[in-house]
């Protein structure tokens, strides 16, 4: 694996910008009612990445990857060309490789045909034939260019709060910034270090689970990604925020007066009766980071712009490692909190109270109709002349 991040095909092929995604999905824009139906679709298949990613019993490593794989894909191909559900087990299947998390090709069959035939996917075309999620697995890397390196926040975020050992560190240098001569760094003075509880740890931890629902991880290094989650926590994780608060008032009521001097013996003397180490400055901590403040600013609107999305997703069984109750728990100051010390809200919306709302049912159907308007488009191109379905089937065909 490359160690240096700013050397990868990551950086170098797959940080795109908002006009790449927006060219991709122009073909399916003219299959759907709403554009937005498109962002559900990101929260539905990442999140049937991650179920399916839990049967597997894959790390969370492995099920980000898996998702990273699927949202490239997807740059290249349309919803309404591909069966998504066999190119999530081709992603899947391909990230247990390259995690080296490897699942046997039978068993990555067999689960994901019984876990697509439950509801409320009800998928029964699945195939149950191996060879055609290996000649998936062909068409996967070749879109994928080969490119099987995925650099996460998840290691950014333990260097940061110093959660791995420095041996840990050195096997992504140019993820966590060390070692690193040249390139944006984001490492600022001093250790670099931020003292967070598990607590706050845990959820900017759940935040950067929950980017993988958005293009985020399409469209900034994921050492930005991990700071963000950091920034979000510190505001949304309650004794945290508390302490910033209290620190903040503590400074303001602090009297700015000379004090008398003393010998260098009585200053010893007083730092070792008062040996307590102070609490930490986090502003101080992200105004010394050698990062763009605003653009962090901005990606944390994108975040409270999925939660406000993911919000009106309606689904029966919610992850438990997402960080929406602590969002929502803040977004509506209503008081009460969990036991971990996260805000939680009172009661949640009913169903009727979320305006255009999606579940998975309605989504279902909608890819089904647009899969099914694409063929029907393109079997009857304007020259008359049947054309092929997809891409996959043109080099099946241009194979002979």
């Amino acid at each position: 694996m490359a160690t240096d991040f700013w050397a990868s095909s990551h950086y170098k092929r797959w940080i795109v910008d908002r006009a790449t995604l927006k060219e991709s999905r122009s073909d399916d824009l003219q299959y759907v009612d709403d554009p937005e139906y498109l962002d559900f679709f990101g929260i539905f298949f990442a999140n049937v990445i991650t179920k399916l990613g839990k049967k597997l019993n894959f790390r969370q490593r492995v099920i980000a990857t898996a998702i990273v794989f699927f949202r490239r894909f997807y740059i290249k191909n349309p919803y309404c060309e591909t069966d998504p559900f066999i190119v999530i087990a081709a992603c899947c299947y391909v990230a247990g490789k390259a995690e080296e998390s490897p699942v046997h090709i039978k068993n990555m069959v067999a689960e994901a045909r019984l876990f697509f035939s439950q509801q409320p996917y009800g998928v029964k075309y699945f195939p149950s034939d191996n060879s055609k999620l290996a000649e998936m697995e062909f068409y996967l890397v070749a879109d994928l260019e080969c490119d099987l390196t995925v650099f996460h926040p998840y290691r950014t975020l333990l260097a940061i709060c110093k959660k791995e050992s420095s041996n840990d560190l050195q096997t992504e240098a140019g993820e966590v910034g060390v070692g690193v001569d040249d390139g944006p760094r984001y490492w600022g003075s001093g250790d670099g270090q931020l003292e967070l509880s598990d607590d706050a740890f845990q959820l900017a931890w759940s935040i950067i689970n929950d980017t993988y629902r958005s293009d985020l991880c399409l469209l900034y290094p994921p050492h930005l990604l991990a700071i963000t989650a950091l920034y979000l926590a510190v505001v949304l994780h309650g004794p945290t925020r508390e302490l910033l608060q209290q620190r903040s008032h503590s400074v303001e009521a602090t009297p700015v007066h000379s004090s008398p001097r003393r010998s260098s013996r009585q200053s010893s003397s007083t730092s070792l009766s008062h040996g307590k180490k102070p609490s930490q400055d986090f502003v101080a901590f992200f105004a010394e980071l050698n990062v763009s403040m605003p653009l962090v600013a901005t990606i944390a609107q994108e975040i409270i712009s999925l939660y406000t999305l993911w919000e009106r997703y309606l689904e029966d069984s919610d992850l438990v490692d997402s960080a929406r109750s602590a969002f929502y728990g803040h977004a509506q100051a209503q008081p009460g909190a969990s036991h971990s010390g996260v805000s939680t809200p009172v009661e949640s919306l009913d169903d009727a109270q979320r305006p255009n709302s999606a579940t998975p049912t309605f989504l279902l159907q909608v890819l089904m109709r647009m899969r099914e308007n694409r063929l029907s488009d393109m079997a009857h191109a304007s020259s008359g002349r049947p054309v092929a379905v997809n891409k996959m089937l043109e080099r099946t065909q241009a194979a002979g």
